[in-house]
């Protein structure tokens, strides 16, 4: 997995780049109440809103990290938005995405760096 500064992961399964938030973001977040993921076939550029996510304690967009087409979303989030506070970086992706340069991926931390990151 890679990490950005945004507290997202992306996780690369052949040739898509799986998206969500890591738990820090999901602890920092608090219970989350709903999600909204956007539409299969949407281009997005690096730095767009992709999803919007509420919690109790408040509303956040999630960005997308990189360039590319939105494939598939995770739609069990919109039955179970608690997923994201259960397993943040499992069962809780956001989407999938198919990207314009996945050279891009290798430019975000790992996780040791992210780690002493959020230290």
């Amino acid at each position: 997995m890679k990490y950005t500064e945004e507290h997202e992961w992306l996780r690369t399964e052949g040739d898509l780049v799986v998206v969500g938030i890591t738990e820090h973001a999901a602890t920092q977040l608090g219970d989350v109440v709903f999600v909204e993921l956007p539409d299969t076939g949407t281009e997005v550029a690096a730095g767009d809103e992709a999803v919007v996510i509420e919690s109790v304690k408040a509303a956040s967009d999630i960005l997308a990290p990189v360039a590319g087409e939105i494939v598939e979303v995770n739609a069990a989030l919109a039955d179970n938005p608690g997923l994201v506070n259960e397993d943040p970086t499992g069962a809780a992706w956001f989407f999938k995405m198919k990207v314009a340069d996945p050279s891009v991926i290798d430019g975000f931390m790992d996780e040791a760096a992210y780690k002493a990151m959020i230290d």
